[in-house]
């Protein structure tokens, strides 16, 4: 198999139109919005999925959308869905990236997590792959 290139059958229209809608109700414009909280390849980024990608991306998404719907994650009440692939980095604008325009303010972010404990705050960066040491 050459760098970059598909292991399988294309996605159909169907499915890519289906992961681009369920990708816009979570707040990303397009795949290439979606590609770091959504873990996309540069391939992926452009749309290109094989039918086993897609149809994980959209099982992940409708997931995602159903916890949500059925408040099942406590720290997503007051914040849109975070949609992270298991493993996925996620790109901050500390390191001179463009915001996204679906990111908050440091300043509203600080209110939405004044409800937090440090002990849920500390679980969920841990769940998303961070290291939390006390100070």
């Amino acid at each position: 198999m050459t760098f970059g290139q598909a292991s399988g059958p294309p996605a159909t229209g169907k499915q890519v139109q289906t992961l681009l809608t369920l990708l816009n109700a979570a707040g990303h414009v397009d795949f290439r919005d979606a590609r770091g909280p959504m873990g996309f390849t540069q391939r992926q980024a452009a749309g290109k999925f094989t039918r086993d990608e897609a149809d994980g991306f959209i099982e992940q998404l409708e997931q995602a959308a159903e916890a949500v719907a059925h408040d099942t994650d406590p720290v997503t009440d007051s914040r849109p869905p975070t949609t992270i692939a298991p493993g996925a980095k996620s790109r901050t604008a500390s390191r001179g990236e463009p915001r996204s325009p679906t990111r908050r303010s440091s300043a509203s972010s600080a209110g939405a997590l004044a409800g937090f404990s440090t002990e849920e705050l500390a679980a969920e960066l841990q769940r998303r792959g961070w290291v939390v040491l006390e100070p």
